[in-house]
């Protein structure tokens, strides 16, 4: 025998009360949030920043090469725990830490033994990827100051004849965006002979006396070549294979990139060669007969190298193959070699006297 209608309906009503209450006091689970690609990021850091892994991130947005992501692009990120802070003993103040030149939150947390995550919810820290020299960091969770190494020793160094930003961070074996940052240059593709610049750089990674600009590889530079040693070996291979100075082919991947495959710049511009998808896509049919991946470092190295080949046989000029590449093949038909690219072009001549070596 069934129970009556409204008895039904009464316990029916009862177990709803009693499922909203266990959902009030229950935690709500976390939302699944989304990030935009900035421009430079790699999935990498932007795994660090959010406290997730990799192989995450791939998962979740099915991506099919990890190393090819764009700026603007989303990426959902699977919501975790919130970070919190170990408790800091009573009594006790937490420790602040003030940036330094060269630093960044990677750098920061990994020293103290934290997230980057935890440094930007302690510190309300709207762009994880800007932080000012001088500025005043809380480290969460840490009572004790560890002394610190300190990142850099300025040094000042006067622009000679022929030098650019790039050569000068090659020799001393910093970045142009540190340069840039300590000396407040606002227009990185000028500088005047005779400029006195403060450099950031490590005592051991300080050029020997005469370096700078004369075809000598500083010892920071020696140690980030040795490291990327698998890509020189895919760069020298493909460069022997279709004929073009290994030097020259050397020096435009490490003035592109340094070496590195997942470097996408701020104009999308994708790995060791720096191709943008259009000009891959282009090289692919026109120029190799087979479809170029600018985010798998084999197929952007044969396909940067064919583009490099392709101008230098048009032009039959280093200069001009170079503006080409750089400014692209139109602009140098037109125009020839463009103001704002002799900075690079020389960039690379030095580039390739000391890949001569």
């Amino acid at each position: 025998m069934h129970p009556p209608r409204q008895a039904r309906l009464a316990s029916l009503a009862a177990l709803i009360a009693l499922l909203i209450v266990a959902a009030a006091v229950m935690p709500a689970a976390a939302a699944d949030r989304v990030v935009i690609v900035r421009p430079g990021d790699t999935l990498s850091q932007i795994a660090l920043e959010q406290g997730v892994s990799v192989a995450d991130l791939v998962a979740l947005n099915g991506l099919s090469n990890p190393r090819l992501i764009h700026p603007g692009q989303r990426l959902t990120v699977r919501a975790s725990a919130p970070v919190v802070a170990p408790a800091i003993a009573p009594g006790s103040a937490p420790v602040i830490h003030r940036v330094t030149s060269g630093e960044n939150l990677t750098i920061i947390a990994t020293h103290y033994g934290t997230t980057i995550a935890a440094i930007v919810s302690g510190n309300g820290i709207t762009n994880p990827s800007y932080l000012r020299v001088g500025q005043q960091l809380t480290i969460p969770g840490t009572t004790v100051v560890p002394a610190m190494a300190p990142t850099s020793a300025p040094v000042i160094h006067r622009v000679t004849s022929g030098e650019n930003l790039t050569i000068i961070a090659a020799n001393f074996g910093t970045t142009i965006a540190a340069i840039v940052s300590v000396n407040g240059i606002t227009d990185p593709s000028y500088l005047r002979v005779g400029q006195q610049l403060t450099i950031p750089v490590t005592s051991a990674a300080a050029p020997t006396s005469g370096s700078a600009g004369k075809g000598r590889m500083s010892p920071a530079m020696a140690a980030a070549v040795a490291q990327r040693d698998d890509v020189r070996q895919l760069l020298v291979a493909e460069a022997s294979a279709q004929g073009v100075p290994v030097a020259l082919v050397l020096a435009v991947a490490w003035q592109e990139s340094g070496w590195q495959e997942d470097v996408v710049s701020s104009t999308g511009a994708i790995g060791v060669m720096q191709l943008m998808p259009a000009t891959a896509e282009w090289i692919g049919w026109a120029m190799l007969g087979s479809r170029v991946d600018p985010g798998d470092a084999v197929s952007n190295i044969r396909a940067g190298i064919r583009l490099l080949k392709h101008y230098l046989d048009r032009y039959g000029d280093q200069e001009l193959a170079l503006a080409a590449y750089y400014q692209g093949e139109h602009g140098t038909d037109l125009h020839g070699v463009y103001s704002t690219t002799r900075p690079y072009i020389a960039a690379i001549e030095a580039l390739e006297k000391i890949f001569s070596q």
